[in-house]
């Protein structure tokens, strides 16, 4: 399949491996493909050019991953998702999938500040699909470590929960085949339509007080009863 992803911070690079290595085709989309930004140093990932050279992906412009992906992958941090998207332009999303990992947190100051006005009454994953109403937004993994996210076997050897949410159900059903082939994701909870991304969004205050106190990001989510 071919899949265009729009961010280049350490859960675009490890989708993009993980992907790469499951025979997908990848492009990875960047607002600059100067020199210069290929070689700038990133908060806990690669520099591009050292990536590229390990995985041998293509990087390209937001707008080039976009028109390229049969479906697109939105990995931006929630508070640029928006414009992220808007550069890489709605002619180029279309009406594909659209999956959407963000979460709407603020990691500037090193620790955890929430965006309040994309969580109590709206998600990024509902102002993505508000922006683009032709495309099918699908939001998940968001509510994991991405290194689990891409490997379910990594906690409990799969058993956990991964969440989806999305208004399209033949949409929602690729994303999950793709959860389960690719990642190995046992269990993949449907919480029904793109609403369900507000929950979801609302996890990562709870997820990042347990990585505080676990000391590792390595553990997940199980329903029971």
């Amino acid at each position: 399949m071919k899949i265009g992803i729009i961010g280049s911070g350490v859960v675009g690079q490890t989708l993009g491996a993980a992907l790469k290595s499951k025979g997908h085709d990848i492009r990875l989309g960047v607002r600059s493909v100067s020199q210069a930004d290929l070689d700038k140093p990133r908060d806990r990932a690669e520099t591009l050019r050292q990536w590229q050279a390990k995985t041998h992906v293509d990087i390209v412009t937001f707008a080039q991953a976009a028109a390229f992906g049969e479906v697109v992958i939105n990995a931006t941090g929630g508070g640029v998702s928006l414009q992220a998207l808007q550069i890489a332009g709605a002619e180029a999303i279309g009406e594909k999938i659209l999956i959407d990992v963000s979460n709407p947190g603020d990691f500037s100051t090193g620790t955890l500040t929430s965006l309040p006005h994309l969580t109590n009454t709206t998600s990024v994953g509902e102002e993505i699909q508000k922006a683009f109403p032709k495309a099918k937004v699908v939001k998940t993994l968001n509510t994991a470590y991405i290194g689990v996210g891409v490997n379910a076997t990594l906690v409990g050897d799969g058993e956990g929960d991964m969440f989806i949410a999305g208004n399209d159900a033949q949409a929602k059903a690729s994303v999950e085949a793709l959860l389960k082939r690719d990642f190995n994701w046992k269990n993949v909870v449907d919480l029904g339509d793109i609403v369900g991304a507000r929950s979801m969004e609302q996890f990562l205050i709870l997820w990042f007080r347990l990585f505080g106190l676990r000391g590792t990001p390595l553990f997940g989510v199980k329903l029971v009863g």
